[in-house]
């Protein structure tokens, strides 16, 4: 039988197609996994992590969980850029989220644990668990007919188990004292408001006070009614408090400096080797431009906060009272992955108008000295005395009037008011420490709900406290609970403990604003700025002496970082559709 001779081109086309993919494939080898430098060596390429998992899923000697080894992955590759980048778990995202979007989906209750049992402290109102008839003081012992009551009983998972999408319907079982039976209510879930705002009230007939505990979606608008109901109130000067405001979204913060400054005024600039400098400027629309103001910081103040500070400093438009801020001064860029995790990248850093940068120093890496640099301050005696912070002379910038201020730690109060240490004794700090004033203002609420619910403000609820013997009542609880009963240390720190006391249950029965309002009738922080706002003296003057050489040259530096660049104005870039997270 006779074979079919093959045309003599097949074995060309063969040879030709075999070189040609030995070429493409060494380019691409070359390309994306290698190169070979003038010795001879491969040098690795970016590719060489994602190589090293494949070896690892190919070779290792035991079976790997590969997702779970990039997980735990993530952080340590971030962790080695700076102490701001941070990786966020899947799980975690939208409970991130949710706090700076101004909303979450859930039933609409505040909560505690306590004994292995969710307590409802608070109803939302108007909210799907006050709709059905859930009320404060009930106890939730049972979630879609399952118990849910002892050691399963931890935040996470109560959280986890109450929120969920809007519409969705959970069953709770609910445990009320007077009730024989558990009680059960079928609650949809729907959206339940995160404020940003604490407390908006006057402090008198002259002067407002806002305290503000995030720089969120919804914080401008927040502040926007909050000074409309201020200014119905004739209020003549406001107290901006950002003490233990930890930041958020640099826009917001951007859009409510631009509320007290002329127009035309820097509020701040951002710069980073990927991003171009972006200068964020006044529009001159703001409600309170020429309104007296006080702006309070502490140790916890960051990010925005210093920010917003930075620029009413620099600006010379208000006083800055309390203590040195944190020293945030990195921008972090949200970018999400497909799995619904998501990282914060730092890309920028940010500038205050005389164009210094607050942030502390850190090391890339693992940095346990930036870590604990506020414990490190409160053991320098930073809280307790202006002379021991050492600001840093090479950093000297100066505001639009010629006052001195520093970059590379924090923004520096105007007026620096030490923490209080009076009456603290080592029996205060261990009820304290260990929980048990909470505790026990908890416990005493729970058992006096029907009598203290009598009383609609803080005033007359704390009339009513001061007459019911806490301190005692205190003193023996906290003894059942293995705290020695000291008479003379408890006595010595009387005023504390009573403050701690009375305004855990003030909270616990009325809200967070009524909360504040107890705590700043003794806060020097709060009088302090009453005191200078009382005076006329909220606007700063200018140094006797003023440096005009020194201003001079800070203003042509920052010029020549930025030649020919022009101001970017308010509305393009601060609406609120820039989320970088400062």
């Amino acid at each position: 039988m006779e074979t079919k001779k093959q045309p003599r081109y097949i074995p060309i086309l063969i040879a030709v197609s075999i070189i040609a993919g030995i070429v493409i494939g060494t380019f691409y080898a070359n390309r994306f996994s290698s190169q070979r430098n003038e010795f001879g060596y491969i040098v690795p390429s970016t590719n060489k992590l994602s190589g090293l998992l494949r070896i690892i899923e190919d070779q290792y000697v035991d079976t790997v969980n590969m997702a779970n080894l990039i997980e735990d992955a993530m952080p340590q590759i971030l962790g080695e850029l700076d102490p701001h980048s941070s990786y966020i778990p899947a799980k975690d995202l939208q409970a991130v989220n949710d706090d700076l979007r101004g909303s979450f989906s859930g039933v609409g209750v505040q909560f505690t644990i306590q004994q292995d049992t969710i307590h409802i402290s608070n109803v939302i109102p108007g909210g799907p668990s006050e709709k059905v008839g859930i009320m404060a003081g009930d106890r939730i012992v049972e979630i879609n007919d399952s118990a849910f009551v002892g050691k399963i009983v931890t935040n996470d998972e109560s959280m986890k188990r109450l929120k969920g999408p809007k519409g969705s319907e959970v069953k709770l079982g609910i445990f009320r004292q007077g009730e024989k039976e558990i009680l059960h209510f079928v609650v949809v879930r729907g959206d339940i408001p995160v404020k940003s705002i604490d407390a908006a009230y006057m402090l008198n007939e002259k002067f407002g006070y806002i305290k503000i505990n995030k720089f969120g979606e919804t914080t401008y608008p927040e502040m926007l009614i909050a000074l409309a109901q201020l200014h119905q109130q004739d209020c003549q000067g406001i107290v901006i408090d950002l003490r233990s405001n930890t930041g958020g979204y640099m826009g917001a913060a951007i859009q409510m400096v631009n509320e007290f400054l002329p127009k035309g005024k820097l509020i701040v600039y951002t710069e980073g080797r990927k991003s171009p400098r972006e200068n964020y400027t006044s529009n001159g629309t703001g409600s309170s431009q020429q309104m007296p103001m006080i702006v309070l910081l502490d140790e916890g103040s960051a990010s925005s906060s210093e920010i917003f500070a930075g620029a009413i400093q620099d600006n010379d438009r208000g006083t800055i009272i309390g203590r040195r801020s944190f020293g945030k001064g990195l921008v972090q860029q949200p970018i999400e992955f497909n799995d619904g995790s998501a990282i914060r990248l730092t890309i920028a850093r940010y500038y205050t108008p005389s164009g210094r940068s607050i942030q502390k120093p850190y090391k890339k890496g693992k940095d346990e000295q930036y870590e604990m640099d506020i414990l490190t301050r409160y053991e320098h005696g930073e809280f307790f005395s202006k002379d021991s912070i050492k600001q840093d002379e090479s950093h000297i910038y100066y505001t639009s009037i010629g006052r001195p201020v520093y970059g590379g730690g924090g923004i520096m109060p105007d007026i620096f008011v030490p923490q209080d240490t009076t009456g603290i004794t080592s029996y205060f700090s261990m009820a304290v420490n260990r929980g048990l004033t909470v505790q026990f203002a908890f416990q005493y609420t729970d058992q006096n709900r029907a009598k203290l619910q009598k009383y609609d403000n803080a005033d007359d609820l704390l009339k009513y406290l001061k007459k019911q013997n806490i301190l005692e009542k205190f003193a023996r609880f906290a003894e059942s609970k293995g705290l020695k009963r000291r008479n003379i240390l408890m006595y010595k720190s009387k005023d504390l403990l009573e403050r701690n006391l009375y305004g855990n249950i003030i909270y616990n029965m009325l809200n967070m604003e009524e909360y504040v309002k107890y705590l700043n009738q003794s806060d020097k922080n709060v009088l302090k700025a009453l005191e200078v706002l009382e005076k006329g003296e909220s606007f700063p003057a200018a140094p006797e002496q003023k440096m005009e050489t020194a201003h001079e040259r800070t203003e042509e530096t920052i010029a020549q970082a930025d030649p020919g660049r022009e101001k970017t104005s308010f509305g393009s870039r601060a609406d609120g559709n820039f989320h970088g997270i400062a």
